[in-house]
């Protein structure tokens, strides 16, 4: 199916695109579920993709025998180029996103897909924004060992549990661990500097193991968090229902998640509301860079107007493209940017945590080149991302900055689909 064909199923409801994602939604007993599948909508969407260096498949054979396996019980994998020169002993490690599965159905359907099985994972893909090996493309990071983690698990690598009679193994945990354990014997416990990051469903997954990653290494090694896209908010949808909230539950309580959560937000509130970023960020200790455009358009298309919420698809134009909202409707978003900046009111104040929120409707901006650095890209106080997160990174600026509320900012590369 051509992009565009998929693009134009949005107008129908059935299975549509949003920012490099499709969409499946269906009903279940009375509720809307919904299984996140990433595509290749976001590699397409960068220009320098087609020149970017192919790095290939390497599966963790060792994972098997500690149970570290994809739904469908295949081995995970990751894709590393390695590091030279100055940075042979840096490494950064990037979690793949692609959403999650919340119920038995959605996760066998995501065993037939890349996000379930290393039997359909691309044998290389393009390492491009914060992978590239370009010093002009990623200039902190071009020369540092570059690893991308697959994700098969469907809970952002963490959950704990089984269900042997779907033939479902939900091992995110052991995954990330037999991964860490893996790279350790690449080289890692030699670095002296690492950053964790990841976009989506991956930048969730950082903030759940960025304290783990980091007691990893020697405290004399720099370590960091570098979470891209990965704030979702517990927000209402447009109908009053909390569907973000469902299906996290779901997630949660299918996989067990709760085993791998910080206790220190379990003493205070339910697994579900820890899974949460706006609950957990407080939790991490590890210094964390939050990246996310204040109107992520992932969220905005399904998490606050699932088609389950506009039956008569009164929010169609709006959603396929903002520039066609209505005054309320554009209050509506504005409401949702104004949660999510209440919600990092206390993380905003730590010393060690850096802020790159814009007022964009995009999503996942650190592994797209033009987002991360070109001569085209959103900018903060004049700076790009790949800059920001790279002052940050290496303390030569403590880079907090949040963007005025649409429609201000013109350097947003805006997702419209049509």
């Amino acid at each position: 199916m051509s992009r565009t064909m998929k693009l134009a199923l949005l107008l129908f409801g059935f299975v549509y695109s949003v920012s490099g994602f499709v969409l499946d939604a269906s009903k279940t007993q009375g509720q809307s579920v919904f299984s996140y599948i990433e595509n290749d909508i976001v590699t397409a969407l960068s220009p320098s993709s087609s020149q970017a260096l192919m790095v290939n498949l390497t599966l963790i054979e060792a994972a098997a025998s500690k149970g570290a396996v994809c739904l469908d019980g295949t081995l995970p994998g990751y894709h590393l180029d390695p590091g030279f020169g100055s940075g042979a002993n840096s490494w950064l490690i990037e979690l793949e996103g692609g959403g999650w599965c919340n119920n038995i159905r959605t996760c066998v359907y995501r065993k037939t897909t890349r996000r379930g099985s290393s039997n359909y994972m691309e044998k290389q893909i393009p390492f491009t924004g914060i992978l590239s090996n370009k010093a002009e493309e990623n200039p902190d990071f071009f020369n540092w060992n570059r690893v991308k983690l697959r994700y098969c698990d469907g809970a952002s690598f963490s959950g704990d549990s089984q269900n042997e009679a779907a033939k479902l193994q939900f091992q995110g945990q052991k995954i990330w661990l037999a991964a860490m354990e893996e790279l350790m014997s690449k080289g890692m416990q030699n670095a002296d500097q690492a950053l964790l990051s990841g976009c989506s469903a991956g930048g969730l997954a950082t903030m759940i193991h960025c304290d783990e990653f980091k007691n990893q290494f020697p405290n004399s090694s720099k370590v960091k968090c570098l979470s891209d896209a990965g704030f979702f908010l517990d927000a209402a949808d447009v109908s009053g229902s909390r569907t973000m909230r469902n299906m996290f539950a779901g997630v949660v309580q299918l996989q067990e998640v709760q085993k791998n959560l910080p206790e220190s937000c379990l003493n205070q509130l339910d697994p579900t509301s820890c899974f949460f970023p706006q609950n957990l960020v407080n939790h991490v200790e590890t210094p964390l860079f939050l990246l996310n455009a204040a109107y992520d358009s992932w969220q905005v298309q399904a998490s606050l107007i699932p088609a389950s919420a506009d039956p008569l698809g009164s929010w169609n134009d709006c959603k396929s493209n903002h520039a066609n909202c209505n005054s309320s409707q554009i209050q509506f978003l504005q409401g949702f940017r104004t949660q999510m900046l209440n919600a990092l009111q206390d993380f905003s104040t730590e010393a060690q945590a850096g802020l790159f929120i814009n007022s964009c409707f995009s999503h996942c901006q650190s592994e797209r080149q033009e987002l991360w650095l070109s001569d085209k890209s959103p900018l903060l106080t004049g700076k790009p991302i790949a800059i920001a997160v790279g002052d940050w990174y290496f303390d030569r600026d403590a880079f907090k900055a949040i963007d005025c509320a649409y429609p201000c900012d013109n350097t947003c590369h805006n997702l419209v689909f049509n």
